[in-house]
């Protein structure tokens, strides 16, 4: 799909905003592996995030992450979707209460090849969501305050995280690239979320774009 012309890319007013770049579902010991994987190695979904903050880096780009965190207290909930409740179930993404950082076995930690571009003491951490859109955390708030406006988004999982945050910055006056092979999503018997989120993200975003043509703007 083209970008539409009124588009340009601006960087220094621009971020690469990565949503929940996490062990749980990004790597084969994560839990949620058995039905994202495929979709994450087919879209070399980790190479390319991995490419996109390296040339963030280069380019002096502000850098932002949105996780995705479950304290105890978080499991009392008594209401959630079909999800939610499945989430709940498998422990994905659960953390202590009381920690600043992760456990190297948890789930919840960052993927090991991305840290040396997050633990860099630059890039922006938001506080985490709990569902899947940044509704309740702080990440616009951190983008105006380095006063960006553009956004190049990535990340998992692409018709649920990434697409709730597509929606959400849109709403507040963002315009938002979507990199459609820094992304991926689960697949089930009747189901390809991938699919989903590729057809909202062309109805949606400002740009679609591959990684390739995502470092040609940058």
């Amino acid at each position: 799909m083209s970008t539409p012309a009124s588009f340009r890319l601006d960087v220094p007013r621009a971020a690469l905003v990565i949503t929940d770049p996490q062990v749980d579902f990004l790597s084969p010991r994560g839990a949620t592996w058995s039905v994202v994987g495929e979709s994450v190695e087919r879209n070399h979904t980790v190479q390319n995030i991995e490419r996109l903050l390296k040339s963030a880096r280069q380019a002096n780009m502000v850098v932002a992450i949105s996780p995705h965190y479950y304290y105890p207290s978080d499991h009392r909930w008594g209401f959630g979707g079909p999800l939610e409740r499945l989430m709940d179930r498998f422990g994905l993404l659960d953390r202590g209460a009381l920690t600043v950082t992760e456990s190297e076995t948890s789930g919840a930690d960052l993927l090991p090849q991305f840290k040396p571009y997050l633990l860099d003491r630059k890039t922006i951490v938001a506080a985490p969501h709990r569902v899947y859109g940044p509704g309740s955390d702080d990440l616009a708030w951190r983008l105006r305050g380095y006063r960006i406006d553009q956004v190049i988004l990535a990340g998992m999982s692409a018709n649920l995280c990434v697409e709730s945050h597509l929606r959400a910055l849109l709403e507040r006056g963002f315009e938002v690239a979507v990199v459609k092979d820094a992304t991926a999503a689960a697949a089930l018997a009747e189901d390809d979320g991938y699919l989903a989120a590729l057809i909202n993200f062309r109805y949606l975003a400002n740009a679609l774009w591959s990684t390739d043509e995502t470092l040609a703007q940058i």
